[in-house]
Parts: structure tokens; sequence; C-alpha cells
């Protein structure tokens, strides 16, 4: 298992466009291109059973994720199988006007990953969800 922070990103749209955009449903679903076959299932008010493939490197692994919603301060995540199962992590977000902050802080564990390269896979998964929320985020924000 490692401990993750990883604090000082921002999205270019205030904190109600996010939020309106974590929440968009297909138009998230579409931006993340590293996720495919998605199915959602409620569980209760603020959690939901994400179940998708996630390309890890050239392969398609299925994953069902526990994504609990706390508008709009945090989003609380954990992997229940797949490479990543029993990792949990929570985005922290802060509204700075125009743009709003996001941190992330977790712990990641893995039974395929060797712990010596845990921290980069880690590291890594995190930064291309960013990278392909962060350009939807801005054009939801911008109108387009």
């Amino acid at each position: 298992m490692v401990y993750i922070e990883d604090t000082g990103s921002s999205f270019r749209a205030p904190i109600d466009v996010v939020w309106k955009y974590i929440f968009g449903g297909g138009d998230h679903d579409k931006a993340h291109t590293s996720t495919r076959s998605a199915e959602f299932k409620k569980v209760s008010d603020c959690t939901i059973l994400y179940i998708a493939e996630r390309k890890y490197g050239a392969a398609w692994k299925r994953e069902t994720m526990r994504i609990s919603f706390f508008p709009p301060i945090a989003m609380v995540q954990e992997l229940l199988d797949g490479p990543l199962a029993g990792s949990k992590w929570t985005y922290v977000y802060s509204p700075q006007g125009k743009k709003t902050g996001i941190n992330v802080y977790g712990e990641f564990t893995s039974k395929s990953i060797p712990k010596s390269r845990l921290k980069k896979v880690a590291l890594a998964f995190l930064a291309n969800e960013f990278a392909e929320d962060a350009p939807a985020v801005a054009r939801l924000a911008r109108g387009t």
C-alpha cells in the first residue's frame, strides 16, 4: 500500500460548474476515454457503484468502484475489484472564484502491481483522470 497526496491542481471553472459536470452523466462518461461499457447502480442518495472496463496500459480490465458524493466539498472513491482493488481516495474541491482547486488524498493497493511500481501507477491513474476531465470541465464553463 502507498499513500498519495496529489495537491495543487485546479479546474478552469467555478465549483458549481465542476459539480454540474460530475453529475452530467453521459457527457462526463464520454470524457473518460480510458473507460468503456460503464454501468451505474444507485446504492444510496449519495453513493453509486460504477462498473466499467478501464484501460491499464494496453489491456482492458473490468473494475467496480464505489463512489460517494458530498457536494460541494468532496467525492470519495473505492475500487472494489480490478488491478487496484482496495484502493481508496478522496477528491477535495475548493472554490477559487473562476477556478476550482482539487486535491487528492488516498491509499492505493494492488495484488498484481509490485509495491515498487504502485506509486507510479497510482499517480498516472490520477493524472489520467484529471487530463480527461479538465478539458471537458473548461468547455462546460465556456458553454461550448
